[in-house]
């Protein structure tokens, strides 16, 4: 069986949010809750990834980020080089594009080193935080598959994806 691990982003998943539907799913799906949603700082947020990673066979687990949580998980990747089964990216914000101001300190430069386990970008052509084109390189140096879902936006509930069994389709890719 499959250990999921929710890997929201900037001010965590809402209630409407697809992350905060893949999480009631199954009694396999948990949120990994960060200290401080709104002003994150990148190696608080990996080293919280990688202690609700602890006593679980590295080999089951699953990462599902979303936004910044994606950084996040590419970060993690690169800092501690664990190997798990695989993650889910959607909608990987561009934190080096100028229109991101918010308060994230240490998540760039977004690595560019390819990911040691299985991962799939899904992205849409009309996100305001990350464009196609910047999408499709985070896949190509990642080494993810990518899913471009159309014109989408930023994949989240205020684009209207709540129960989002595409994503929950494009999630069983994984294993």
């Amino acid at each position: 069986m499959n250990n999921y691990f929710i890997v929201p982003g900037l001010g965590n998943s809402g209630p409407e949010h697809w992350q905060t539907f893949f999480e009631s799913t199954g009694d396999n799906f948990q949120r990994i809750e960060q200290k401080e949603w709104d002003a994150p700082d990148c190696n608080d947020w990996i080293a919280t990834i990688d202690k609700a990673l602890t006593g679980y066979d590295l080999s089951t687990v699953i990462l599902i980020g979303h936004s910044l949580g994606c950084t996040t998980i590419a970060q993690w990747a690169k800092q501690y080089k664990r190997i798990i089964k695989g993650a889910l990216l959607v909608a990987p914000s561009d934190v080096e594009n100028p229109v991101y101001t918010f308060p994230a300190k240490g998540f760039t430069p977004i690595p560019a080193d390819k990911i040691n386990f299985k991962t799939i970008v899904v992205a849409s052509t009309d996100d305001v935080w990350v464009s196609l084109t910047r999408a499709t390189l985070f896949a190509d140096n990642w080494g993810s598959e990518l899913v471009n879902i159309g014109a989408a936006g930023h994949i989240n509930s205020a684009s209207g994806h709540f129960e989002w069994h595409e994503g929950l389709a494009i999630l069983k890719r994984l294993g």
